[in-house]
């Protein structure tokens, strides 16, 4: 009798201690891994095993939390559905050989707060709801093929503190707000073709001071801007 009062409980523990990430961002993951040839990876996942045990994936409280799979080869096109992971503080796919574009969806990560895609083979334009990304502190995206006009919703990212889009074709003006981001350390925009980097260079010069833009004077500011470019390297 006690045996067959103890085995609901047991039952209860072992679902409890195999608690796992929601069936919705599995599938997420699953969808990344089909999408770039997760069998090709330089390190694959298991997909038998919890997500917690997956190669560069951190879950927290049932949540998975970080992507890290830099230099594993991942190939082919980002699915839709990766926007399904909310709870992502940090995703880092630097050194892969994706391609195609940006998904829209990455707006939909609102918690993220590094955004990395360095050294891929990215292409068309960034996506303005990156601009939903209020909590994002790095965005990462050199060394790709992406082309057209940043969008001026990146002003929204008022939390920015790396701003990266070196060795890409994009071109026009920069958000000229960037300029004026106390939070902002680092501005690598060379290798680009962009037509107001005077604005960013006055501040780099004037020692990390923001630009008034209607009066045209520079504040003083704490921070350190780091601006690589200038428009005679255009």
């Amino acid at each position: 009798m006690k045996s067959l009062l103890l085995t609901p409980v047991l039952a209860l523990f072992c679902v409890v201690a195999t608690a796992q990430v929601s069936p919705k961002e599995k599938q997420a993951l699953l969808d990344i891994y089909v999408a770039t040839q997760g069998d090709q990876w330089t390190q694959s996942w298991d997909v038998n095993k919890p997500v917690s045990e997956w190669q560069g994936i951190t879950v927290e409280n049932d949540k998975v939390t970080s992507i890290s799979l830099l230099f594993n080869n991942l190939s082919g096109e980002l699915p839709a559905s990766i926007g399904d992971l909310a709870h992502l503080k940090t995703l880092e796919l630097s050194f892969n050989n994706i391609k195609g574009s940006l998904p829209q969806t990455l707006g939909s990560l609102k918690e993220l707060e590094i955004l990395a895609f360095n050294g891929n083979m990215l292409s068309g334009e960034i996506p303005a709801t990156l601009g939903n990304l209020t909590n994002l502190k790095q965005l990462h995206l050199s060394s790709n093929k992406l082309s057209g006009q940043v969008p001026t919703d990146i002003n929204n990212l008022t939390k920015l503190e790396v701003f990266n889009v070196f060795d890409n074709k994009l071109a026009g003006n920069l958000p000229v707000q960037l300029a004026n981001n106390s939070n902002l350390k680092e501005l690598m925009i060379a290798e680009n073709s962009f037509t107001n980097t005077e604005i960013f260079s006055i501040v780099l010069m004037s020692n990390s001071g923001a630009l008034d833009l209607e009066k045209k004077t520079i504040v003083p500011a704490t921070k350190t801007v780091i601006a690589i470019e200038s428009s005679e390297d255009n």
